[in-house]
């Protein structure tokens, strides 16, 4: 195997697979990235067996082959060289030989035999706007569970419809849903996947890449497709291959509040402020702050710490009885920080024993809804 490819094309798609090398594994070859010589292209596959991402980046090649290289090592290595041409070649030993203008390394590698085989990417179901996918991701992925106990919630519900988008991710304590209308050929009734939460974040790095690469415009596609045992999109000449979770989701229509109640607006960044400064004196445990909405204002109250107590007053328009129910402010934040296009945000609330609910007011182009469940405080 030999070929010669720039630094900096080499450098982008090795940054690219990082997310999918495992990083402490008892199989050595997992940290290693499966490197492919063919015509005019050099392909590179990273996987932890939960998620695969191949990509390629162009290279004139002399001879075809394959190896694995220590990803990292590999990556740390290449980004310290000039951007210039790398030549690259692979020994009997299955090491590697880097010459980039006065510098010559050896790497060690292992064959690629070793390396565990990509599932092969079934025919396209149908094609997902990259900016819908992103959007999705960014505003539900952080309400996705952290304890693998429980493995159902440690992922975020995909389903694609003929006529629209939804993604839901929750933790029990609270649930972000998204749905997006969209016209999707070549789908009939609605498919449904459970993704992992690291391979989330790896979907939206490489459907925002690609975005990156048009307008504003709904027109940059992820090419999309399904089989029994993984999800496979497509962004560009990258692919992302990832396992679906097993098990049954919850029933988060059942969550969505059907009444709304009470209801307030108020500007986004003047909420979140006090928010963040009212939960300086939040237990510490509950990280709860306390929302009593009376006429004309809602009050923010923290009182749970040894540190002292906080309580601000933010103006609003409510001519209701009065209400109070503690949330969790980190769960809060959470909710405005994903929402940064929006000005203001709406505050749904009926009673101290009901979950809030928290929306963006006046947004049409799609239904985001962030329900949230009460504290006693």
């Amino acid at each position: 195997m030999e070929l010669t490819l720039k630094t900096s094309d080499l450098v982008e798609e090795l940054s690219v697979g990082q997310g999918a090398v495992e990083k402490k594994t008892t199989i050595p070859v997992l940290s290693n990235v499966l490197i492919e010589a063919r015509a005019g292209e050099v392909v590179l596959t990273a996987t932890d067996l939960e998620i695969s991402i191949q990509s390629s980046c162009p290279a004139a090649v002399k001879e075809n082959g394959s190896t694995t290289l220590p990803s990292r090592r590999l990556l740390d290595y290449v980004r310290l060289l000039p951007d210039m041409e790398l030549a690259f070649r692979v020994l009997e030993n299955q090491s590697a030989s880097l010459t980039c203008g006065r510098s010559r390394t050896r790497i060690a590698g292992m064959s690629a035999e070793n390396y565990p085989e990509l599932p092969e990417m079934p025919a396209v179901l149908t094609h997902i706007p990259a900016k819908v996918l992103t959007n999705a991701i960014s505003k539900t992925s952080f309400a996705v569970a952290d304890e693998e106990s429980r493995y159902t919630l440690t992922g975020a519900l995909l389903i694609i419809r003929e006529d629209s988008l939804v993604m839901v991710a929750t933790d029990g304590h609270r649930m972000a849903y998204f749905e997006k209308p969209h016209k999707f050929d070549g789908i009939s009734g609605e498919v449904k996947g459970l993704i992992p939460k690291k391979a989330l974040a790896e979907l939206s790095m490489l459907a925002e890449k690609l975005a990156a690469q048009g307008d504003e415009s709904l027109t940059i596609m992820v090419d999309f497709a399904s089989d029994e045992n993984h999800l496979f999109f497509r962004c560009g000449k990258r692919l992302l291959v990832m396992r679906k979770l097993t098990g049954q989701f919850p029933d988060y229509e059942r969550v969505l509040p059907r009444e709304a109640g009470m209801s307030i607006e108020i500007g986004r960044e003047e909420f979140m402020a006090a928010v963040r400064r009212v939960a300086q004196f939040a237990d510490e445990r509950s990280r709860a702050v306390r929302l009593e909405l009376e006429e004309g204002q809602l009050k923010l109250i923290a009182s749970g710490s040894d540190a002292g107590e906080s309580e601000e007053s933010l103006p609003t328009v409510y001519s209701g009885d009065r209400v109070q129910v503690g949330f969790n402010s980190v769960y809060m934040l959470d909710f405005l920080g994903a929402v940064s296009e929006a000005r203001n945000v709406e505050i749904q609330f009926k009673d101290e024993e009901s979950a809030g609910q928290f929306r963006i007011p006046g947004e049409d182009s799609y239904d985001y809804r962030y329900v949230v469940m009460p504290m006693r405080v």
